[in-house]
């Protein structure tokens, strides 16, 4: 089976409850990507059906993430990508997907046209090789 393909189909469906994890306002949130390359850099990936908005609270959430783990030496960026499958029993190839937006260096940037994920992240972990 490639890498990164999802392996059990079934379990992938089950959607987690958190009800009962309730903090104040403050409930959990989910982060649809992760990558941590070589003990050097990470890359968090959210993604979003059509013009869906990112909830403040999922935002601030990966802001501080992201801005701690770069306080640690590490670069960090959050990339918001956006697909267009109505159709929730067909999978979204993630690496083919529009950038929307992301967060790195404390700032979020609005991505330039047909920007996709892959493209992204092959870019951002050049400059961390090259670092």
């Amino acid at each position: 089976m490639p890498r990164g393909q999802i392996r059990d189909r079934d379990r992938s469906r089950q959607i987690n409850d958190f009800t009962g994890l309730q903090y104040g306002s403050i409930t959990p949130t989910d982060i649809d990507g992760l990558i941590e390359y070589h003990n050097k850099a990470y890359v968090f990936i959210e993604m979003k059906y059509g013009n869906t908005k990112l909830p403040d609270g999922q935002k601030w959430a990966l802001e501080r993430l992201n801005n701690d783990l770069t306080k640690s030496g590490k670069p960090t960026i959050t990339i918001i990508g956006t697909h267009q499958e109505a159709n929730p029993e067909k999978d979204i190839n993630v690496a083919n997907t529009s950038v929307k937006k992301y967060y790195t260096n404390r700032h979020w940037c609005n991505a330039s046209l047909n920007l996709t994920i892959k493209k992204l992240i092959d870019g951002f972990l050049e400059s961390v090789n090259h670092a």
